[in-house]
């Protein structure tokens, strides 16, 4: 039989390495969270008014998880005082700063269905105009996933 130039140490170093690759790869398949049924409720931090004082306040997430998934969601936003964000929201405002508060309001029932839809923080993306609502729903989200674990 011809040789290949490889003596059985070097073989054994290749099989073991082979072996090792293989029992990593499948060690590592493992969910990266693992989460408590429930439902679990979140607050973002206060967030202060922008230059032109629109946007003041905080957001709440109300979240069930059902087999380690989002399975429901809601999201409220508030003013600092507590004031429910709805319908009435920005009525004070000019009618400019009045489209941009009922849009944030409008976002948060979207970002709330689209992180049930889609089952994961990472795939909903921020609504053109509503990037205060998305960030107080973020770190809502992740404030009651947190109590998750």
């Amino acid at each position: 039989m011809k040789s290949f130039g490889i003596s059985k140490a070097a073989s054994l170093i290749i099989a073991a390495s082979l072996l090792t690759g293989v029992l990593v790869t499948s060690c590592s398949g493992k969910k990266p969270s693992q989460y408590k049924d429930g439902t679990y409720t979140g607050r973002s931090t206060d967030f202060e008014a922008d230059e032109s004082g629109n946007g003041a306040g905080y957001g709440e997430v109300e979240i069930t998880i059902k087999d380690n998934k989002i399975v429901e969601c809601s999201f409220k936003m508030y003013e600092l005082d507590g004031t429910l964000k709805d319908e009435d929201y920005g009525s004070d405002l000019s009618a400019e700063n009045r489209l941009k508060a009922q849009k944030a309001v409008q976002s948060a029932e979207r970002y709330a269905a689209l992180l049930v839809a889609k089952g994961s923080l990472d795939d909903v993306d921020a609504i053109s105009g509503a990037t205060i609502s998305y960030n107080e729903f973020t770190e809502a989200v992740n404030d009651a996933l947190n109590k998750a674990v």
